[in-house]
């Protein structure tokens, strides 16, 4: 996760994570991804069913019930054991969380545990007297998902009128006063939409979007032969870095993100250089050392509907163990198995421009998952990563 509005636009300084020590307890929401300790984020894909039929979906859900699903005491246990370990955010996601039967139950339970809970869904099925029980359940945020305008957006969703649900969804929770936010994965299909979202983002007054580089999991890796190229990908990022400055020049409170790609942050802090700001670049190269780059298997996790353990939530074909069976704090701390123990460690493992990178330290290796699929070879270098052998080997 990397934070365009925070890094390109200077709203965050490396002194306001040092304040609160670095410390995931401790730390404000927008300062979480500099934390020292690490401790995971939760993705709790707690339901597969979905009342959308999304073509990039990682989880391959459909709207119907499946009968494997944690059960309100068995996810009750897990919450208890997530915060105990310490554990600051459990995200709840799916499918559509909000078609599980028990989330406002688990959600205010993870909120009395310490925790703060938010939602990744497709706000479809916000309705105004939803909002007002997500606020009383003490939600912290309400990622809704769009994946361009209404035509774009209602073809990838699979429902012709899924993107007016949608925004309605986004008016009702921030009348209830939840914040929200929207999520956007980019690939050929839809990166020409990206002004519009801005464009919608002041309009709808969206305090915050994420874009996401599209990850090969899940129907998403039909979409892999439309990722976009190199060339396109530094194009999207130019934009949206010039996008974020216009709209951040106009409401600094605006907050923006990519997501799922860390070649962004030496990209920013060349980018940077190049224009001159040194002292700028020199705060940015503090945070994204803070940062530390791909953190599956560390500082996220996640955890299926049926308990299983992955590295992160695009990782569907490797678990390590189960809920149901063995705490998530001691699997995800069990260095016995062998995956566990390299992801803790990915630098030692990476091969080819990766191991010899200049930004392996702050980039970490990137996404392990792309190079598996697209590679097949899981320490091959990220497909992803666009920055050329010269920014790669030359850089000072």
């Amino acid at each position: 996760m990397i934070g365009i509005s925070k890094l390109y636009c200077g709203g965050v300084h490396a002194s306001d994570a040092l304040r609160y020590g670095r410390m995931s307890s401790k730390l404000p929401s927008h300062l979480l991804q500099f934390s020292e300790d690490k401790k995971p984020v939760i993705v709790w894909n707690m339901t597969r069913t979905c009342n959308l039929n999304c073509v990039h979906c990682y989880s391959q859900s459909k709207n119907l019930r499946y009968n494997n699903e944690l059960t309100l005491e068995e996810g009750k246990a897990f919450i208890d054991d997530i915060s105990a370990f310490g554990s600051p955010v459990m995200l709840f996601s799916g499918g559509e969380p909000l078609m599980h039967p028990n989330f406002l139950d688990l959600c205010f339970y993870a909120k009395s545990k310490g925790m703060r809970a938010v939602i990744s869904t497709n706000g479809t099925l916000i309705t105004k007297e939803l909002a007002k029980e997500l606020k009383k359940v003490g939600l912290s945020y309400v990622g809704i998902s769009l994946d361009g305008l209404e035509s774009v957006h209602d073809r990838f969703r699979g429902k012709k009128g899924a993107f007016r649900e949608a925004i309605d969804g986004i008016n009702y929770a921030k009348e209830a006063g939840i914040k929200v936010g929207l999520r956007f994965t980019v690939n050929k299909r839809n990166a020409q939409e990206i002004p519009g979202i801005f464009k919608l983002l002041e309009e709808e007054n969206i305090p915050r979007v994420c874009f996401y580089h599209l990850v090969y999991a899940g129907r998403g890796t039909k979409l892999m032969e439309e990722d976009l190229s190199h060339e396109e990908t530094r194009q999207t990022v130019d934009a949206i870095l010039e996008l974020t400055k216009e709209v951040y020049s106009r409401d600094n409170q605006k907050e923006v993100l990519t997501v799922d790609n860390h070649a962004d942050g030496p990209y920013i802090y060349l980018k940077l250089l190049k224009e001159g700001k040194k002292e700028e670049a020199a705060n940015v190269m503090s945070l994204l050392k803070m940062n530390g780059g791909n953190s599956s298997g560390v500082g996220i996790g996640c955890v299926s509907w049926d308990g299983e353990v992955y590295a992160d939530q695009f990782w569907r074909h490797y678990s390590f163990g189960n809920v149901k069976e063995r705490n998530f704090s001691e699997i995800w701390t069990d260095t016995s198995n062998p995956l566990m123990k390299q992801l803790k460690n990915k630098k030692e493992y990476v091969k080819g421009k990766c191991k010899d990178c200049k930004w392996l330290d702050i980039c970490n290796g990137n996404f392990r998952v792309r190079s598996e699929a697209k590679e097949d070879d899981l320490w091959a270098p990220d497909p992803a990563c666009y920055l050329t052998g010269g920014e790669i080997y030359d850089a000072k």
